[in-house]
């Protein structure tokens, strides 16, 4: 049975889911994408960022953080473990996100190959392809 999306605040995520899922994070961004960046840069703890994740027990399943950029939602962050990709986990994530996000206008940096993806939530390509740390980007929005 799949775990429940769960949604918090900086201030209230414990230290294991945390930990959890920095480590994911890490895993894929850092060591599977082979990026050396700055993954904390200061906007998770910001009092209006949402964290939303799917867990199984204390393994993040998937997970991606929600912005707010005067108004404007911005999703980023987005990461699946490698054990849970092909199970539907992503979209689910996807979904519940646009819930916590409600009418607002939304944007995200999507990885080239997942314009597609993004597209079937309503995400629109509003800029050129970039690469950011060696991967092609494509800026999308969803207006509501």
């Amino acid at each position: 049975m799949r775990s429940q999306a769960r949604v918090a605040v900086f201030r209230d995520l414990d230290v294991t889911t945390l930990y959890a899922i920095l480590r994911l994070r890490t895993d894929v961004f850092v060591v599977e994408q082979k990026c050396a960046y700055g993954d904390l840069d200061g906007r998770d703890t910001e009092p209006a960022t949402r964290h939303v994740w799917f867990a199984d027990g204390d393994d993040i399943r998937a997970y991606l953080r929600i912005l707010d950029d005067a108004g404007l939602a911005r999703i980023g962050r987005v990461v699946v473990a490698p054990g849970a990709r092909g199970t539907g986990v992503a979209s689910e994530l996807m979904t519940h996100a646009l819930t916590v996000i409600g009418d607002r206008p939304s944007v995200l940096e999507a990885q080239a190959h997942l314009v597609g993806f993004y597209a079937k939530f309503g995400y629109q390509q509003t800029g050129p392809e970039y690469l950011e740390d060696g991967i092609p980007h494509i800026p999308m929005r969803r207006d509501v």
